[in-house]
């Protein structure tokens, strides 16, 4: 026995919306298996005698939409195996919003069945009439089950569709709040170009309360035409770097290179690590800003001569993030961030390899401030066995160092001072410190308490002149 199934598309609205081809193959049909009872179409037929058997009793069994589609599927295809031919309807066009038909095409080999679509009206037709707006404009179609911002577009035409009920309503909703602003004007479209076709202009923060949802409902969220709102766009942020960087633009950034650029991306990292030790929520996303600043317009530079463009630049950081976490995007185990952190260097081992190079010190950014490229030399020696077992021979180099520096003479002492420095930041790798961030929190400590002591003397009407030493340590007491 062939098996076949026929899908075809009810329309948007009622029997004056459907062709009449499918009509026609509706009439043939002693039985047909539809989506859902709830279409006008399908309540006119009913009433014409028409038979259906309807699939809404599958969505009352799952908490998920995913397995509702598998289970029609599976079921169209058994259908098939014990009748040969079935009609199975959907509404509007089947190859629109229909994941159940995805899966009757993409299993159709597997189970010997032939599947085709014979067409059906499409509600988007009905929604750009209804809307009154040209889908060439840039116009994406998006499902409310599983809505996500990455994919949102916000200076194109929206339809959201499979908005079913109030609890979808509420996730497409929240979805959107992230993209626009609360009072941000929609519109809810039921039935379009059907009799019973209405259009409610809501602001987006009602759209789970003030309408009513069904199988026919759409969501329509016009363009974004305020620039304001898009600020929070990642390429309209580009599109302004290039305006900066193009003809009739800064002339500041526009004479800027990649090498006299260099100084500011150190200073901007710099105002980052502060607002981090501050605590400073705002003032971090704002220096995290500038940061990004630095980026795009190395990325602009790159993309005007023609080497790079961001888009390289967001590849290669993609590529090596999922390169150097196995754990996550591939069958590697790692129990604990020590094994993370083991499996990253053993990755980071194999690149360098492919890399050739020459030294196993090779990689320290030469950039890096001293004492962070001390403490990275350092940790890069003590992988091969270069390093003590225990701290007590460190605090003897760091004894021996200062000896020998308070001994030097002349140039010597800059060369003793930094072998100095060098076992300081050795004994801080042993006990797991961060060398720039224990000295970072001790400057901050004397910046606060060496402003206590100014603050006290302006109070006094007093200056640094009319005090002594001793009077100045008895305020440095005080202020710890």
């Amino acid at each position: 026995m062939n098996k076949k199934i026929t899908i075809i598309g009810l329309g948007a609205g009622n029997l004056d919306q459907m062709t009449l081809g499918i009509y026609r193959l509706l009439e043939s049909a002693e039985t047909v298996y539809a989506r859902t009872i709830h279409h006008p179409a399908v309540e006119d037929l009913i009433a014409q005698g028409k038979i259906f058997i309807t699939f809404d009793d599958i969505y009352e069994k799952h908490d998920q939409f995913e397995p509702v589609y598998e289970e029609i599927a599976e079921l169209l295809f058994k259908a098939a195996e014990e009748n040969g031919h079935v009609i199975y309807a959907v509404p509007g066009h089947p190859l629109v919003a229909e994941q159940a038909v995805q899966l009757l095409l993409h299993n159709a080999d597997r189970n010997k069945t032939e599947v085709t679509v014979a067409g059906g009206k499409s509600f988007l037709d009905e929604m750009y009439t209804a809307l009154k707006i040209d889908p060439i404009e840039g116009c994406q179609i998006l499902d409310g089950t599983s809505l996500k911002k990455e994919e949102i577009q916000i200076r194109h035409h929206l339809v959201i569709v499979q908005v079913y009920d109030a609890f979808i309503a509420s996730e497409v909703k929240l979805t959107l709040m992230e993209k626009y602003p609360d009072d941000y004007e929609v519109a809810v479209v039921t039935a379009a170009g059907s009799s019973s076709e209405t259009i409610k202009r809501v602001p987006l923060f009602e759209l789970d309360q003030s309408v009513t949802l069904n199988n026919l409902t759409a969501v329509y969220v016009p363009p974004v035409k305020e620039e304001t709102l898009m600020y929070r766009d990642f390429s309209f942020l580009k599109s302004v770097i290039e305006r900066l960087r193009g003809p009739g633009g800064c002339p500041w950034d526009q004479k800027q290179t990649h090498v006299s650029l260099k100084k500011y991306l150190i200073e901007e990292a710099y105002e980052v690590l502060e607002a981090i030790d501050e605590e400073d929520d705002e003032t971090l996303a704002e220096e995290l800003g500038d940061v990004l600043l630095q980026v795009l317009l190395h990325a602009q530079i790159g993309e005007e001569e023609g080497f790079f463009a961001m888009e390289d630049v967001i590849s290669v950081l993609t590529e090596k993030m999922i390169r150097r976490h196995p754990h996550v995007f591939s069958d590697v185990s790692a129990e604990d961030a020590d094994e993370v952190v083991a499996n990253w260097e053993a990755i980071k081992a194999q690149e360098a390899g492919k890399e050739k190079r020459e030294s196993l010190l090779d990689g320290v950014p030469k950039g890096m401030p001293a004492i962070q490229k001390a403490f990275q030399f350092q940790k890069k020696a003590a992988k091969v066995g270069f390093d003590w077992k225990e701290t007590g021979p460190v605090y003897d180099k760091i004894l021996e160092e200062l000896k020998e520096f308070q001994e030097a003479e002349g140039e010597e002492q800059l060369k003793e001072l930094g072998d100095l420095l060098f076992s300081v930041v050795n004994l801080a790798r042993f006990y797991k410190i961060d060398p720039e961030e224990a000295l970072n929190a001790t400057n901050r400590k004397f910046y606060k308490r060496f402003r206590y002591i100014e603050s006290a003397l302006k109070e006094k009407n007093l200056s640094f002149e009319d005090v002594t030493l001793e009077e100045m340590d008895r305020l440095w007491d005080e202020a710890k």
